[in-house]
């Protein structure tokens, strides 16, 4: 899935996203429009991580949805 083909799923991928990552508002998760840079950013700002283990976290959690972006 390219970023354009994640963008136009967003609303179906943002419950996934809460389900994971719960601590990320509704407000910033609609946010993210998709923008994996933009999650990555976000979720190490909310729970304190390294980019490294951010990027790692999202590579699965796209794996495990089938989610590629």
């Amino acid at each position: 899935m390219n970023e354009n083909t994640i963008k136009g799923q967003w609303e179906q991928v943002k419950g996934a996203v809460k389900e994971t990552w719960g601590d990320l508002t509704d407000d910033e998760i609609t946010q993210l429009e998709g923008n994996r840079q933009k999650l990555s950013g976000k979720i190490q700002e909310r729970y304190g991580r390294a980019e490294d283990v951010v990027e790692k976290e999202i590579d699965d959690w796209s794996t495990r949805h089938d989610y590629r972006f």
